[in-house]
């Protein structure tokens, strides 16, 4: 086994061994290494989305800016169970409703389509960040080198 070693430090360098090693096998050490900072970080973000400096102004927008989803389902199922309950007054607000010009229709739909819309491309460029930025911390975790061991050092040295 000295002989293998001695043969891979000539040929790959002072860690030889340890490199042709991770070619096959991932450094425990070093996965732990970046599973715990990965961890870290999405702690870290988690704790910066929920209590990070935002005022109180940003928190109400932010109550504000998740009502209408949950309340146009909230809505609709009342809508279903009004059609039930009262048939007779869910009608009459029916007909009301076929009244409504079908301009003002197509502004509500553009006003609705805006509004998701803004707001899944403001997401979906959250996330396309949070991705660039987390390859960008992954590379270079992996650049880093890794310590050596002073324990097998003293092993091989012994």
């Amino acid at each position: 086994m000295g002989l293998i070693g001695r043969v891979l430090d000539l040929v790959f360098g002072r860690d030889g061994l340890r490199e042709v090693a991770e070619v096959f096998r991932e450094n425990a050490e070093g996965a732990g290494v970046r599973a715990h900072e990965g961890r870290m970080e999405s702690l870290a973000q988690f704790g910066a989305e929920f209590r990070g400096g935002r005022g109180l102004f940003d928190r109400v927008m932010d109550g504000v800016n998740r009502l209408p989803r949950p309340a146009m389902a909230l809505g609709t199922l009342g809508l279903f169970v009004s059609a039930m309950w009262a048939p007779e007054w869910f009608a009459a607000r029916m007909a009301g409703i076929a009244l409504v010009p079908e301009p003002l229709w197509w502004l509500m739909g553009a006003i609705v389509s805006f509004y998701f819309g803004a707001r899944h491309q403001t997401r979906a460029q959250e996330f396309r960040r949070s991705i660039a930025e987390t390859l960008a911390a992954g590379r270079a975790i992996a650049a880093a080198r890794p310590r050596p061991n002073a324990a097998l050092e003293e092993w091989r040295d012994g």
